[in-house]
C-alpha cells in the first residue's frame, strides 16, 4: 500500500480555496470514484497557509493514463508545490459512526 500527499501553495495562482472548493462541488470529486487501486482520496485546505491539496491512499498505484486528468493543476496553473510518496507501514480503523467516507466534506455541503 502507498500513500501520497500533494500540496499547492496558492500564492502565485488566481485560484483560491473557495474557487477550488467550488470545483470539487461541481465535478472535481466524482471522476475519482472509478480509479482502480485508489482506496481513499481526501482533499485538504489550509486557509492560514493558503495551501490546497490531497492525501491519497493506494492499494495499487495505477498507470498515470488510467487516472482522471489533474484538473486542479490545470486550474491552479502549475503542478503541486510538493508531492511526496510514502510506503504504508500499517493501517487501522478505529470506532466510528459514519458508515462510509464518500460524500463528506465542506465542498460537498450545501453552499
Amino acid at each position: 500500500m502507498k500513500a501520497m500527499i500533494a500540496w499547492w501553495d496558492l500564492t502565485h495562482s488566481k485560484q483560491t480555496i473557495d474557487t477550488l472548493r467550488e470545483h470539487l462541488r461541481e465535478d472535481g470529486v466524482k471522476p475519482w470514484a472509478d480509479v482502480v487501486g485508489l482506496r481513499l482520496k481526501v482533499w485538504i485546505a489550509d486557509p492560514a497557509g493558503n495551501r490546497w491539496g490531497a492525501i491519497m491512499l493506494w492499494e495499487t498505484v495505477p498507470d498515470p493514463w488510467e487516472m482522471p486528468p489533474n484538473k486542479a493543476a490545470k486550474l491552479i496553473g502549475y503542478p503541486p508545490t510538493e508531492r511526496i510518496r510514502f510506503d504504508v507501514e500499517a493501517t487501522i480503523e478505529g470506532v466510528f459512526t459514519e458508515p462510509g467516507l464518500s460524500g463528506i466534506g465542506l465542498a460537498l455541503e450545501a453552499p
